[in-house]
């Protein structure tokens, strides 16, 4: 049974995403967030909230342990407070930077994947496609 209090979604193919997430994991010492590697071909949307590689792929996501979904900036706020270091994002809450946040964040995530060299979103979904076929045409 896991007594995480958030699963957090995260494309372990950005390097700048699992720098994120390994300093998250340093932090957790009560391990009340659990990490799932979207990027791994075994990641199945159905035990995760139901969504897809390319929703995740696109934005950030976490679940928390009562079956809630959040995204983008919360994710943050959310993980950073169970990691005790809510105040770095507590600005982020402000409505006077709220608004700033998430348009940045916005602006992140639509270039996240240039940024860091990697595929196009279509590109990474359409691999992603052709590796589950051939996955279910292996299976006897």
């Amino acid at each position: 049974m896991s007594h995480s209090k958030l699963t957090l979604l995260f494309d372990g193919g950005c390097p700048i995403c699992r720098r994120e997430v390994n300093f998250l994991r340093s932090r957790d010492h009560s391990m009340r967030i659990k990490f799932v590697d979207i990027d791994l071909p075994n990641y199945r949307p159905e035990i995760y909230g139901g969504i897809s590689y390319r929703e995740a792929m696109g934005r950030l996501h976490a679940l928390t342990a009562e079956g809630y979904v959040l995204k983008d900036v919360l994710v943050l706020q959310v993980a950073y407070d169970l990691v005790g270091l809510g105040w770095f994002y507590a600005p982020t809450k402000w409505p006077i930077f709220a608004g700033f946040a998430a348009f940045f964040y916005r602006l992140w995530a639509g270039s996240r994947l240039s940024f860091t060299l990697r595929p196009s979103l279509e590109e990474l979904c359409r691999s992603r496609e052709i590796i589950t076929a051939d996955e279910e045409e292996a299976i006897p």
